[in-house]
Parts: C-alpha cells; sequence; structure tokens
C-alpha cells in the first residue's frame, strides 16, 4: 500500500451530498474478479452520456461535458472536496478502488458512511472529516480560484490552505500509523514474520504429528 505522509494536489468537486458506492462504481463493474483497473469507470454514469460496460474503452465513450471531473480545470486533481454522507448505501469496496486508481489519494467531507470510511483506510486513501462551515469555505474558494490546491499534512493532522491556513482534522492513532507506514492488513501481518515462524517453529516441536499430512 502507498504510504501517505504530506501530499500537495489540485482539488477537484463532488458537489452533492449523499453520494452513495453505486454512484461512485455502477454495479455492473463489479463483475471484474481483479483489483485493478477500476479508474476509468470511476463516477461512471455522472461522467459519461451513454451506459458503460466492463471492458469497454474509454475513448470511445461520450463524456459529459458539465461533469466537473471532465471539465479542464480539474484534470490531474488528487483531492476530492464533497458534502455530506459521502459514501453510503452498500458495502463495496470496490468504491475506494475506483477513487484511488482515479488518482484521488484524500477525500474531504462533512462526514463520511462508516464501512466507506473504514475501506479508505484499508486502501491508502486519507477521508478527512471537517465541518460543514469549513467544507462550505473550501467549496467558494476552489470555485473562485482556477488551480485550487490544498496540503495534506498527516503526520501534523491538518489541511494547509493556499494561504497558509490550516485546518485541523482528527484521525486514529492507529489508522494514521498504517497510512503514514504504507500497511494494509496483510503489510500488517507480515510485519511480524519472524514472530509468526518462531511461533510455528515452537509449535511444531511440541506437537510434532501436526506436521503429518493425509496422502
Amino acid at each position: 500500500m502507498q504510504a501517505f505522509t504530506v501530499h500537495k494536489g489540485l482539488v477537484a468537486p463532488m458537489d452533492r451530498d449523499n453520494v452513495d458506492t453505486d454512484a461512485i462504481i455502477p454495479k455492473q463493474f463489479l463483475k471484474s474478479i481483479r483489483r485493478t483497473g477500476f479508474g476509468p469507470n470511476l463516477f461512471d454514469e455522472w461522467r459519461y452520456l451513454d451506459h458503460g460496460e466492463p471492458g469497454q474503452d474509454p475513448a470511445t465513450r461520450k463524456p459529459n461535458p458539465d461533469f466537473a471531473l471532465n471539465q479542464p480545470r480539474y484534470q490531474g486533481a488528487s483531492i476530492l472536496l464533497t458534502r455530506d454522507n459521502f459514501g453510503c448505501g452498500s458495502s463495496r469496496e470496490h468504491a475506494p478502488w475506483a477513487i484511488q486508481q482515479y488518482g484521488f489519494r484524500a477525500i474531504l467531507a462533512s462526514s463520511f458512511a462508516d464501512i466507506f470510511y473504514n475501506n479508505c483506510f484499508k486502501n491508502g486513501l486519507l477521508p478527512i472529516v471537517l465541518s460543514k462551515a469549513e467544507i462550505a469555505r473550501l467549496f467558494d474558494e476552489l470555485y473562485a480560484f482556477v488551480g485550487y490546491s490544498l496540503t495534506i499534512d498527516l503526520p501534523r493532522q491538518v489541511v494547509v490552505k493556499p494561504d497558509g491556513t490550516e485546518l485541523p482534522f482528527e484521525v486514529g492513532a492507529f489508522r494514521k500509523h498504517c497510512l503514514i507506514n504504507g500497511l494494509d492488513d496483510i503489510g500488517l501481518t507480515l510485519a511480524h514474520a519472524d514472530e509468526i515462524r518462531a511461533f510455528e517453529a515452537q509449535r511444531l516441536a511440541r506437537m510434532p504429528w501436526l506436521n503429518n499430512r493425509i496422502l
């Protein structure tokens, strides 16, 4: 998992409340058994004017010119700014996969759905909760200035605005540790590989019959 420490990036708006996971990555794209390739279909039904199916070449699609992510000023954005209850709906982990694979590293919202929030951390994506007033001011500034960027300092737990104003945010100590060190669930387990091997060796020494295999 890619580590997250300090990130500066262009901000893109998703100016809606209650964005559910089926809007983030529609159900037809869940047919894939791979864990990659979901970025081109992020917000598919809003991003394109035609219906999308797995395996389609995005270059052959009809983009919606009114959708923010299709507008030139937001190309290359790596921070998503949204409103309340982002990630509601079903618990599909494909939603944070699609957001991350599109190129976003962090999401700023006034609240998140619990399961989506937890899934973000497991996939190296930082969800940040700010007050509704702070989110509203960020939207005003984003719309007013082309090329609006923010700096997210995870070790210090602050979002730094272009004028230097810092917006503090909360994040659990364990989740922060995992993100800073790039540790997903597998990485956390492998960090204890020496202890696991030592335990297995000791166990087999005490109970050697466990090493027998039935042919």
